[in-house]
């Protein structure tokens, strides 16, 4: 009875992980998509003589790609700021506080 339970804790466990990655790849997607489509109409409006390599072309992408990587490290490095388990010390902490 505890391994059917058991598993059923590790089966939905490992969904939500896949959901959070499926999410990530969305965004990533998106992305690509909505940068290439930006890139595309600031090359098309340039003006006789003017480059493209201007810092005012990728802001978008910048600011986007920093918020894209924090997406991607809460997905694919959880522990990376707060350690292994910190969810369950936390609730721990605060159920013996409210006791």
């Amino acid at each position: 009875m505890e391994t059917n339970n058991s598993d059923e804790i590790k089966y939905q466990q490992a969904k939500k992980k896949v959901e959070k990655i499926k999410g990530f790849y969305i965004h990533f997607l998106v992305y690509v998509c909505v940068n290439l489509v930006i890139a595309y109409f600031n090359y098309q409006n340039l003006k006789p003589g003017e480059s493209y390599f201007q810092y005012q072309n990728f802001l978008t992408a910048f600011f986007w790609g920093i918020g894209l990587a924090a997406h991607g490290i809460s997905v694919f490095m959880p522990n990376f700021i707060f350690g292994n388990d910190w969810e369950e010390r936390k609730i721990q902490e605060l159920m013996d506080k409210y006791k």
